[in-house]
């Protein structure tokens, strides 16, 4: 088991809510605006990053509320305490408290293993690759929680790169073999990282059956070395050419996910919405198998049983609960998580309020 309980804080359109006695499947049931999405991104806060929305901290704070929120959670049975939350006096600097101790928000990923699917992201094969680079990165931290650090590092070393290079002055050598020096030694862990879940996502899937859900081919789209020697040379010699256009145009930055239909050989942007949400869910399916270790794990899955069909979401169900991970998801109504009711914590929300039969 997972979360344990869950205490909710001027988050959202939920003044002051506690769910307790979570099961392997949670089902959030109720209309359009409740806020049973902002549960699943109050959960997703507690892995590193922006959460499922991406939103600044500032939106999620409740507005009669005092400007501030907090997210709470229990895991085995309060046996480890972690948290985050805001100041009104700081409304976007996220503090994160684990055991009561506070520190970074990347040592979350050293806790909870957390994943989400939700209806923003099913054309995100059609969207553009930033889009993709985010999906990739989620899965690769969701098994190893150092790939924040790698990520964070790597970014703010590419603005402060960017910022010289686009400076009327031309920067001083020295300092930008410092700034490229970190860019590669982190970048290209990066790129390692998410070219080795790549491999091991396409040899999963190569053993799933085309269906119910279509099956996707995976390549790792990338011109960046893997060794950290060979990216700080390429960023060197592309000083001119990068001071040029006024930003950084070689690096893990630029990288791609190339999805694509195995059964037609099509490119995933140029295949029909369902058979892109099923690649999708294929995708997310072999990779919970992936992510087995001794961190607890979650899926969060937003309006995702609504739209499939009798057979899919007898598959789904079948395959979540293969997976081991505790498995959060939300709809309109219970009728569609029928058949594993009888076996799933419910709760019925309304105007941020969440109650259990």
């Amino acid at each position: 088991m997972a979360l344990t309980r869950l205490t909710l804080r001027d988050f959202r359109n939920h003044a002051a809510t506690r769910l307790e006695g979570m099961r392997a499947f949670n089902v959030l049931v109720g209309e359009n605006g409740a806020g049973k999405t902002n549960v699943l991104e109050a959960v997703s806060l507690l892995a590193p990053g922006r959460g499922l929305r991406r939103a600044q901290p500032s939106e999620m704070a409740g507005r009669n509320g005092a400007g501030g929120f907090a997210v709470a959670a229990e895991l085995e049975d309060g046996a480890v305490q972690i948290g985050t939350s805001t100041d009104p006096q700081a409304p976007n600097r996220r503090i994160v408290r684990i055991n009561s101790a506070e520190g970074p928000a990347a040592r979350l990923g050293e806790w909870l293993s957390i994943t989400w699917l939700t209806p923003a992201m099913d054309r995100i094969f059609a969207e553009s690759a930033g889009s993709r680079r985010r999906f990739l990165d989620r899965l690769v931290l969701a098994r190893d929680p150092g790939h924040a650090r790698n990520a964070t590092r790597y970014e703010t070393a590419l603005r402060e790169r960017n910022r010289l290079l686009g400076e009327v002055v031309e920067p001083d050598p020295l300092w930008l073999d410092g700034i490229e020096a970190q860019m590669a030694e982190s970048g290209a862990a990066l790129a390692a990282a998410r070219a080795a879940l790549v491999e091991d996502l396409g040899m999963a899937l190569e053993s799933v059956p085309e269906q119910p859900f279509a099956r996707p081919s995976l390549s790792y789209s990338s011109d960046t070395p893997s060794d950290a020697d060979a990216l700080r040379a390429m960023l060197r010699e592309g000083r001119r050419r990068d001071r040029a256009a006024g930003r950084s145009l070689s690096g893990p930055h630029r990288d791609d996910l190339a999805v694509t239909l195995a059964a037609k050989q099509a490119p995933a942007a140029d295949c029909s919405t369902g058979e892109q949400k099923a690649m999708l869910i294929a995708i997310v399916l072999a990779h919970a198998g992936l992510t087995a270790g001794e961190r607890p794990r979650l899926l969060l899955l937003d309006e995702i049983a609504a739209h499939l069909d009798p057979v899919r979401r007898t598959a789904l169900f079948e395959r979540l609960a293969q997976s081991g991970a505790q498995v959060w998801m939300t709809g309109t109504e219970i009728a569609p998580f029928a058949e594993i009711a009888g076996n799933s914590a419910v709760w019925t929300v309304r105007d941020g309020v969440a109650a259990q039969p």
